[in-house]
């Protein structure tokens, strides 16, 4: 044997002895990162730096109004106004955007006309996208006119700035406190130049999404400043170190910068400008830049190895990883380094054995992002519930939040969906959080008078005659039922689980055996006119959709929603014409949030995200296959416009994480996951207590779209599902894939 042919077949056996073991993992894959995906389109993502989860999120601000512009930039203008320090990753309405920075060859002596927007557009630069780069946890940008070259990092709590000024002359660097864009206004500033001459306190009050939103902070220059001017409202405020006004600007002006960078590190708070000063301090304690941008990108490594996939495909790799930090930009740390933070009811509180997070788009997050979070965020989910719960304990209003921002719940979108998050966590084991508080929260909440709750109620479903949005508010609350009846069973609370379980079948009440479709139904219990099945953006029945995405939610009855339908033949041709079915021109343009139309599936918007997996309730899986694959080759590149709707917090990312790795919640609560078809080859899930899910795709490829078969530790799996304590117990799950469709000579039971 010569040593060519001798080493291939020591390569083999090599190989093969290790096909049951865990692979040798990259170390940096976080150069799989793209922050620019989503920041075009309709994604509304931001590509400034950040830390897994964190309070900070260091990023440069447009100047532009529009839906476009929910998280201050999008890509298609290439100018900046300033760096601001808090962000919305992917959000349908905008906010936050608060302490704005920006640098400049421009001093401020004279009298200025303007203010907030108007103040800081006059100090706007354009740039070219040839000169900005992002990664995890670091974002630069070279301004095309004057030359400056700004980076910027940041921490848990705080940002840092890196200016570099080339004529090495004199230099100015701004601090707003009015900037805002869309909906958002400042309604009280205040600043205070310390006698140091390089640290500068204040706080920026405003009212938009989050209707009282207060924010502290406090900045330190790496040099003292040669001096400085205050402007109030945009008028000069000469010869004082204070300023307590609507709209603020602070002024700080530099001389022989000798091309040697200036440094500036603030600091953010909920609390005072004591605490922000604190939050700085504890963690930026030197000027050494890059030390703070390798530690940021070994943060990010750390959470992105804890699901670690390989793929010859770079595009899947970095879509993967991508979407895997997108997902961990919300919820966001909210309590300070000694843990107050400030409450819903504006008192100081302290969290007590965990960290309070806020930014929860619990509408769209609950699907399949925390449900996400309980197989590799299980400390982190913990902590979510408690940030709920605290919101619970301090609301006026006795009751769990909808859409909550930075100490205010919004009252955005619809449903009560704190409550399948909490059923989830808890039924999968994470129980750290009061159990019988979170079961009565969750009543409280449902039982309450918001949204049409009362006529859901009375009615047993929502008269559309009485509510806008009927349908859709009727199925949610049916859901979110379901899962407070679930929790109650838990706690042998049988009068609650009686309650709620009938609640969860209000669903049937709004089914027209007719046209098999969820439609609007009267006070009378006659039915709307059929027009209304395709609904529209002024007197929808439907939440941002129509009958066609909406009919189909009834995660936790899907073999209910089968007989309602007529059997499983009737239901798969009503699921087949979904996808067929052309969506008006007109609808997409009426309901921006409608997106990623196949036929009359939206996957742009998250009320269609479950339905691709039902055709394994019907025992047609090759289907679920089919579908899946092509919504993760169509809907998700690695470019700007990327991601095909808002990303929504991480739910898009979350859709794409778990459809990639082959299985999907389609039931968030309870733990069962239905199985697709996964676009990596090899994947390794980290799990508490050392252990770790293994899944292996063997002849994965974009031809071999079809399971052949599914093994979990060795055993056969019988149905389409594996179960969420399956994957926390560790082991082995190996789907052997062909370019075959293999028809399924199962029957679903469940």
């Amino acid at each position: 044997m010569n040593k060519g042919i001798f080493f291939c077949v020591l390569f083999l056996i090599f190989s093969a002895c290790d096909s049951g073991k865990k692979r040798e993992k990259e170390e940096n894959l976080s150069k799989y990162v793209n922050p620019f995906i989503g920041t075009d389109g309709h994604g509304h993502t931001y590509p400034g730096a950040s830390l897994p989860f964190s309070m900070v999120q260091l990023s440069p601000d447009n100047g532009w109004e529009g839906w476009d512009w929910s998280s201050g930039y999008h890509y298609s203008k290439p100018q900046i106004v300033g760096f601001s320090h808090t962000h919305l990753s992917g959000t349908g309405i905008g906010d936050m955007l608060d302490i704005l920075v920006m640098p400049t060859l421009r001093d401020v002596v004279n009298d200025t006309t303007g203010q907030g927007r108007g103040f800081m557009q006059s100090f706007l630069s354009t740039y070219s996208h040839a000169n900005e780069q992002a990664s995890p946890g670091y974002y630069s940008v070279k301004f095309d006119q004057s030359e400056i070259f700004a980076e910027m990092t940041s921490t848990k709590r705080a940002g840092l700035h890196s200016y570099t000024f080339p004529k090495g002359d004199s230099a100015t660097v701004l601090i707003d406190l009015g900037w805002s864009v869309n909906d958002d206004e400042a309604t009280d500033s205040y600043m205070y130049v310390e006698n140091d001459s390089s640290t500068v306190v204040g706080y920026r009050f405003s009212k938009g999404w989050a209707k009282d939103q207060k924010v502290f902070f406090a900045a330190k220059f790496s040099k003292k400043f040669d001096r400085f001017n205050l402007v109030r409202n945009g008028i000069l405020n000469r010869g004082t170190n204070e300023v307590n006004t609507k709209n603020c600007t602070g002024s700080f002006h530099f001389e022989n910068t000798e091309k040697l960078p200036i440094l500036l590190k603030v600091g953010i708070s909920s609390v005072s400008e004591e605490a922000a000063l604190n939050n700085l301090e504890n963690e930026i304690t030197n000027w050494d830049f890059e030390a703070i941008v390798q530690e940021s990108k070994k943060m990010w490594n750390s959470e992105l190895e804890k699901i670690y996939i390989r793929t010859p495909d770079i595009q899947v790799k970095t879509n993967f990883y991508t979407a895997l930090y997108h997902l961990m930009q919300s919820p966001n740390l909210y309590s300070d380094a000694d843990g107050k933070f400030r409450a819903v009811n504006n008192q100081i509180v302290k969290a007590e054995g965990y960290d309070k997070y806020y930014t929860f788009s619990l509408w769209d997050t609950f699907r399949a992002a925390h449900p996400l979070f309980t197989i590799f965020q299980q400390q982190k989910t913990d902590d979510f519930i408690e940030s709920l719960l605290s919101f619970y304990e301090n609301n006026p209003d006795s009751t769990l939040p909808e859409w909550a921002l930075w100490g205010n719940e919004t009252n955005t979108m619809i449903g009560y969906h704190s409550t399948p998050v909490i059923a989830d966590a808890w039924l999968k084991g994470i129980n750290d959080f009061n159990g019988l508080m979170a079961l009565r929260a969750m009543k409280n909440t449902a039982n309450s008078d918001a949204e049409g709750l009362p006529f859901y109620k009375e009615f047993k479903y929502i008269p559309a005659d009485k509510q806008k949005e009927s349908v859709s508010k009727t199925l949610e609350y049916a859901f979110d039922d379901w899962s407070i009846a679930r929790m109650a069973e838990n706690f042998s609370d049988t009068a609650a689980q009686r309650i709620f379980d009938e609640r969860a079948l209000y669903y049937k009440n709004v089914f027209d055996k007719g046209s098999n479709f969820m439609r609007p139904k009267l006070e009378d219990g006659t039915w709307k006119e059929k027009e209304s099945l395709l609904g529209s953006a002024e007197n929808n029945d439907y939440t941002e959709g129509n009958a066609w995405q909406y009919t189909w939610y009834v995660p936790h009855d899907i073999d209910g929603l089968i007989n309602l339908m007529g059997g499983k033949d009737a239901f798969e041709r009503k699921l087949d014409s979904l996808f067929t079915t052309s969506a008006p021109e007109e609808l997409s343009k009426e309901i921006s949030d409608m997106s990623g139309f196949i036929g009359q599936y939206v996957h742009g918007n998250e009320p269609s995200h479950h339905i691709a997996y039902l055709y394994n309730f019907i025992d047609k899986p090759e289907k679920t296959q089919e579908k899946v694959r092509q919504i993760m080759k169509e809907f998700y590149k690695p470019s700007p416009e990327g991601i095909i709707g808002n990303e929504d917090c991480g739910q898009m990312s979350a859709w794409y994480i778990f459809s990639a790795l082959g299985f999907y919640p389609v039931n968030p609560v309870g733990g069962v996951y239905e199985l697709g078809s996964p676009i990596v080859q090899y994947a390794e899930i980290s799990l508490p207590e050392d252990k770790t899910f293994i899944i292996r795709a063997l002849n994965q490829s974009d031809e071999n779209v079809y399971v052949q078969s599914v093994t979990l530790n060795g055993k056969k799996v019988e149905g389409h599902s594996i179960t969420h304590e399956q994957i926390m117990e560790g082991g082995e799950l190996i789907f052997e894939m062909t370019n075959r469709i293999i028809k399924s000579t199962q029957t679903s039971s469940r």
